[in-house]
């Protein structure tokens, strides 16, 4: 349970430090990463706890839709988990564009 709270604290602050970033206008810099990766993480290792919660409970008198409900919650999060990677890579695309735009605007202003 505790390991579970911990995932939602780090998955919580990441995210509020992101909006920060946005709301600043910088999102779009490698500073980013970190946070993201941090997310992908802590969503990872949710997943992991909460599978690991539903073999626990395999052992003791739980009924078995109860384990299958939360082997599904793994599942789910372990989904999330790829689509935060998918957007990650969206991330990487758009600092890429960023730079090239920037590197455009430079070469613009030089003709100009």
């Amino acid at each position: 349970m505790v390991l579970g709270i911990v995932t939602l604290q780090v998955f919580a602050v990441c995210v509020w430090r992101l909006l920060t970033m946005v709301r600043r206008d910088a999102v779009f810099t490698p500073a980013a990463f970190r946070y993201v990766d941090v997310i992908i993480g802590a969503v990872i290792a949710a997943s992991v706890v909460t599978f690991a919660f539903a073999v626990v409970l395999r052992f003791g008198e739980a009924a078995p839709g109860i384990i299958g409900l939360i082997s599904g919650f793994a599942l789910v999060l372990a989904g999330m988990a790829l689509l935060v990677v998918v957007m990650r890579m969206l991330l990487t695309q758009a600092i890429a564009r960023e730079v090239e735009a920037g590197r455009l605007r430079a070469e613009l202003d030089e003709v100009i």
